[in-house]
């Protein structure tokens, strides 16, 4: 870490150490122990388990397209007219969210909104413009590039910011691909290829740390999109599927915020963007 970031870090921690009134060397020690962690095999499994489960389901609807509806904006009232009305409808995708593994956390969130007045061409067209989503996303999408292309399958870079309480900065690459089933109907996948933190970013010194080190605020990210042209408009949906650390005895107040909010808040913020993106 350089000199500066150094000391807006110690500032940082020596200010938040006390309104905690928590003693410096104890706080160093917690401090430490927040910075530093790795993913575990484990951890990554009971993820990958998780997938599995999500995507067989995935599967099923995609067999039996009557069993289910497309649109998880159609299961309940209050959700469509929110989206409606402008907002962004979203949820807890599981009762118990997020899910418990070992040393880690899985998150779960789904979300949807309505554009008036845009066609399923013209957001397909806006989502797939990846080298904009630095614009349309910021300030979380600090960066991106299409990396390469290959029909509907996409290869691209973001580097992401991740900021509450504890600022993380992440190199990411995802792998996304589209599928069109007719109907004015839509829908996509994206699976984190790399996820690894940057230290001291922005700097002389700016190094990036292996992939499954860091903080651990996020180690892997599935999205699925849907797309459905209807009702003058197009309505898009994303489910966010993440996979953090866990909490650590002892440091609930200064990790929990950055775990347990950020991917409700993250995926909010990305439907709002896709929304607003339209306009621009």
């Amino acid at each position: 870490m350089g000199s500066s970031a150094r000391s807006r870090y110690d500032e940082d921690m020596s200010s938040i150490s006390r309104r905690r009134f928590v003693p410096a060397a104890a706080f160093a020690a917690m401090a430490g122990q927040a910075r530093a962690v790795e993913l575990r095999p484990a951890t990554l499994r009971a993820f990958d388990d998780y997938i599995d489960k999500r995507e067989h389901r995935l599967a099923l609807e995609r067999l039996n397209p009557g069993a289910a509806q497309f649109l998880w904006l159609d299961g309940r009232p209050e959700r469509r007219s929110a989206a409606r009305e402008g907002r962004v409808a979203i949820e807890a995708a599981r009762k118990k969210n997020p899910i418990e593994a070992p040393d880690g956390l899985i998150h779960d969130w789904v979300a949807g909104v309505f554009i008036p007045a845009a066609t399923l061409a013209r957001v397909l067209a806006r989502v797939q413009d990846y080298d904009q989503h630095k614009r349309f996303y910021a300030p979380e999408v600090m960066d991106s590039k299409l990396l390469r292309r290959q029909g509907d399958r996409f290869h691209i870079y973001y580097r992401l910011m991740k900021k509450k309480v504890i600022t993380a900065v992440l190199n990411s690459e995802h792998s996304v691909e589209y599928f069109s089933l007719g109907g004015g109907r839509a829908h996509s996948r994206s699976y984190s290829t790399k996820i690894a933190e940057i230290e001291s970013p922005g700097e002389r010194t700016e190094k990036e740390l292996p992939p499954g080190g860091g903080h651990g605020f996020l180690w892997r990210l599935n999205s699925y999109w849907r797309f459905a042209e209807r009702d003058g408009g197009v309505y898009v949906e994303c489910e966010a599927v993440s996979l953090t650390r866990g909490i650590p005895f002892g440091l609930g107040w200064m990790v929990e915020p950055i775990i347990r909010d950020l991917p409700q808040e993250s995926l909010e913020k990305t439907l709002s963007a896709t929304r607003q993106a339209m306009r621009s």
